[in-house]
């Protein structure tokens, strides 16, 4: 099988926002991220249609970024209500064990409530709430190349098992029983 499109990473990866000021602060305040442009038009380009909006970059580190909406004039923002809060998020990675809790230390202090760490057995991560309502996860990695490397190799045997069954697979109880004995 070929694959004539040669991928190279996101260029933005981009949501809504409440307010596009609030939202440039608190990943600036919060996590640290550089604002690093803005634009604003009337008319959308790709459609022509005329609805006003402030597009907002942030950069996320290792040329990763962040991007955000405001659209005044659209009807407020809001979550799909049919998926739970927990599945939908941003995840951005930190270098260390160390470095995610300094990270919750740090969130914590601008009065964010924070869960975890939590222990997925080849990361641990942290979870909180933008003031959009956007759940972000902070996340180390825990895991071996060899551990990764099974994971690989169990991916499409996993994937056909819950496709017939729709319940979790236990290809990798490995990971499971890692997951078990580091809580």
């Amino acid at each position: 099988m070929s694959h004539p499109i040669q991928l190279n990473g996101f260029h933005h990866v981009a949501y809504r926002c409440k307010d596009a000021k609030e939202t440039v602060e608190f990943y600036q305040n919060v996590l640290g991220m550089d604002f690093q442009l803005a634009i604003a038009e009337d008319h959308v380009p790709s459609t022509g249609a005329y609805d006003p909006y402030m597009h907002i970059f942030m950069d996320a580190g290792n040329g990763n970024v962040l991007a955000f909406f405001e659209l005044p004039e659209q009807p407020d923002m809001d979550r799909d209500q049919n998926t739970p809060k927990w599945v939908q998020h941003i995840a951005i990675k930190v270098d260390s064990l160390e470095a995610l809790e300094a990270a919750k230390a740090s969130i914590e202090s601008h009065g964010i409530d924070v869960i975890g760490p939590t222990n997925h057995g080849i990361f641990k991560s942290i979870y909180f709430f933008d003031p959009n309502g956007h759940r972000l996860e902070l996340a180390a990695n825990t895991h071996t190349s060899e551990q990764m490397q099974e994971l690989h190799r169990v991916a499409p045997d996993m994937l056909e098992e819950w496709s017939k069954t729709k319940k979790a697979p236990r290809h990798a109880a490995w990971l499971h029983e890692k997951i078990a004995n580091d809580k």
